[in-house]
C-alpha cells in the first residue's frame, strides 16, 4: 500500500521546484507541513527520501 503522505510531500516539493524562487510563504508551509506529516506514516526507505527533499528545498532556501 502506497503512502499517500508521502506522495502528497513528493507532490508539495515538485510544486514548490517548478515555482523556482516564486514561492510563496503558504506555499513554503504546505510543503514544509506535507513533509512532517509524511514522517508519521512513513517507512525507514521513505524517511530517506523525505530527508532529501528537504534538503533539496533548504538548498534552494525554499524552506528555512
Amino acid at each position: 500500500m502506497q503512502n499517500n503522505l508521502f506522495q502528497q510531500a513528493k507532490d508539495a516539493v515538485s510544486n514548490m521546484m517548478m515555482q523556482g524562487g516564486n514561492a510563496n510563504s503558504q506555499d513554503k508551509q504546505a510543503a514544509q507541513n506535507a513533509i512532517q506529516a509524511a514522517y508519521t506514516e512513513a517507512t525507514p526507505e521513505e524517511r530517506n527520501q523525505l530527508q532529501q527533499l528537504e534538503q533539496q528545498l533548504k538548498q534552494q532556501n525554499q524552506l528555512q
